[in-house]
């Protein structure tokens, strides 16, 4: 799947492809990348007031990423994630 990301500083677009989507604690969080590339973002989803866009940030927080990035390695069986 392919999503389009539009940053609300600059209006710039991004494609991303979403590589997998879970929920951990009541939160919404995705894997998505770029390109096809070994690199990617985990996403969490935020409150955007608007039910036709979601809002997403980049996970920065060392102890939330670690947990989230296990359970992408589980969803995702043939990936080794490194943070």
């Amino acid at each position: 799947e392919k999503i389009t990301f539009t940053f609300e500083d600059t209006n710039e677009t991004v494609d991303f492809f979403v590589l997998e989507q879970t929920k951990l604690n009541g939160d919404t969080y995705r894997a998505d990348n770029e390109s096809d590339d070994a690199e990617c973002l985990i996403l969490k989803e935020t409150e955007s007031g608007n039910e036709q866009d979601n809002l997403y940030d980049i996970v920065e927080d060392d102890n939330e990423l670690t947990a989230v990035s296990k359970v992408f390695e589980e969803l995702l069986e043939d990936v080794d994630i490194t943070l």
